[in-house]
């Protein structure tokens, strides 16, 4: 069971917009004191240069990337079943949406949903694919033991509405393979002995986790926070200068990583396969 001294949670965007306002990212260290909100105008390259600096000094962190970090997969035995170039697994997707979108700025991801083959399988607004399924869409095996959870997973492959997850995963992939090599994703690659982690979170567990109501998933106030906080056994954070729920899903769940990082069930859960490790990974605290 890897061993952290850093904890850091990135609450993603799919905004195809050079700086999204949705992302932000929160640290805290060993110890009790709360997570600090990284106050700055973040892009996805700063995110990106910001993992490879940790990298270049060994810094021990344990990552968490509010995003979807594959497709579904084992469902129909292919990323995109009638697709000739469907990747085998997780290291060739991330190549694909990479390749597909080159030309995209601010490491956006517009090119794949509007790929002839891929966009088949997508629902985008005023444009569904003929292979996106009735009703809410394919699930990883992982999702399905979210909704168990009584969280409220929605399918990859859904890119309408607030909640939507695709377009954040999409603009991850891109990241996520810019580091290969360089930063480990669990559960796709080795874990290292030293160095920084990646996994994938989904936010609202951490909030369920931490008392907040079935039915309610954003902290906008601090008072809240704070009680949310003292669950994880965290002091009280440094007032904010605006709270959005950007910045508390972001604060909260750093908290929550220091919290439970050391459970070795969460790294070992029991329906996490060696194919499913591969091909579709896992939600980080989905046991």
């Amino acid at each position: 069971m890897p061993r952290f001294t850093h904890f850091i949670a990135i609450d993603w965007s799919g905004q195809a917009v050079a700086r999204p306002r949705g992302l932000a990212v929160a640290r805290c260290r060993t110890g009790d004191a709360a997570p600090r909100l990284v106050d700055r105008n973040w892009s996805r390259q700063d995110i990106l240069d910001y993992l490879l600096e940790l990298a270049a000094t060994g810094t021990r962190a344990l990552v968490g990337l509010d995003l979807s970090a594959a497709f579904p997969f084992a469902d129909e035995g292919a990323y995109f079943p009638g697709w000739p170039d469907s990747p085998p697994d997780a290291h060739a997707l991330w190549a694909l949406v990479d390749t597909l979108c080159a030309a995209d700025p601010h490491l956006a991801a517009t090119s794949f949903v509007a790929h002839a083959e891929a966009r088949r399988h997508f629902r985008q607004l005023r444009d569904c694919g003929d292979l996106f399924p009735p009703g809410r869409g394919r699930f990883r095996a992982v999702e399905h033991g979210q909704a168990r959870m009584r969280l409220s997973p929605y399918s990859c492959f859904n890119l309408i509405g607030a909640s939507q997850v695709g377009k954040s995963s999409l603009t991850g992939m891109r990241v996520l393979h810019a580091l290969a090599g360089r930063v480990p994703v669990w559960p796709f690659d080795p874990m290292p002995e030293t160095g920084p982690v990646l996994v994938e979170i989904y936010t609202a567990l951490a909030s369920r986790q931490a008392g907040m109501r079935n039915g309610i998933s954003k902290i906008r106030d601090g008072v809240t926070l704070d009680t949310m906080l003292a669950a994880f056994g965290s002091r009280p954070h440094d007032a904010l200068a605006r709270y959005d729920d950007h910045a508390t899903d972001a604060i909260l769940s750093a908290a929550w990583l220091r919290a439970v990082a050391h459970r070795a069930e969460l790294w070992n859960p029991p329906e996490l396969t060696p194919e499913l490790a591969r091909t579709e990974g896992w939600t980080f605290g989905v046991a």
